[in-house]
C-alpha cells in the first residue's frame, strides 16, 4: 500500500517538474480547442485557490489528515478494495501537494478543463477521486462489510 502511495506521489512530482520545465516558460498550451488546456498556475491556497494566505494551516491540516488516513489504512480490519484505494489516493494526492507547499510555498496546477473555471493537478485528481470513492464506500459498503465480517467471525469461532 505504501508503495502505491509513493508511486502516485512520484508520478505527481514528475508531472509537476515537467510542467515547471516545459510549461512555465510559455504559460499555456491548448490541447483540445474549447475543451482542454494546460496552464501553469502557482496556487497559494487550498482547493480551487480558496484560503489563499493560509498555507501553514493548509499544510498542518494536510499532514494530520494524511496521518489519520495512514493509521486508518493499517489499523481498520474491514477494508475493501474500494476503501484501500480511496485512502491510497487521498494520501498520495495530499502528500504530492504538501511537497509543493514545502518546496515552493505554493502548489503547481496545470490542468484546465475549459467548462470548469479552475486549474488543478494530478494530486488534486487523486484527492477528489479518493474522496468520492471513500464516500461511496462509507455510505453503501462499510456497514455491510462489517456485518459480513462479524457473521464470518461468529461462524468460524463456533466450529470445532
Amino acid at each position: 500500500m505504501l508503495f502505491l502511495v509513493a508511486a502516485l506521489t512520484a508520478i505527481d512530482q514528475f508531472i509537476k517538474m515537467t510542467v515547471i520545465t516545459n510549461l512555465k516558460p510559455i504559460g499555456s498550451i491548448t490541447c483540445i480547442p474549447g475543451l482542454l488546456e494546460f496552464t501553469y498556475i502557482e496556487n497559494t491556497g487550498a482547493a480551487f485557490g480558496f484560503f489563499s494566505g493560509f498555507s501553514w494551516v493548509i499544510m498542518v491540516l494536510t499532514m494530520l489528515l494524511s496521518l489519520a488516513l495512514l493509521v486508518f489504512l493499517f489499523r481498520y480490519k474491514h477494508h475493501t478494495f474500494l476503501s484501500n484505494t480511496a485512502c491510497i489516493l487521498v494520501v498520495a494526492g495530499g502528500i504530492g501537494n504538501l511537497i509543493d507547499r514545502f518546496a515552493f510555498g505554493y502548489v503547481v496546477d496545470y490542468i484546465h478543463v475549459l467548462f470548469f473555471p479552475y486549474v488543478f493537478n494530478f494530486a488534486d485528481c487523486c484527492v477528489v477521486v479518493g474522496a468520492i470513492l471513500f464516500a461511496v464506500w462509507y455510505l453503501f459498503i462499510k456497514d455491510k462489510k462489517e456485518q459480513g465480517d462479524a457473521l464470518k467471525e461468529e461462524h468460524d469461532g463456533s466450529e470445532p
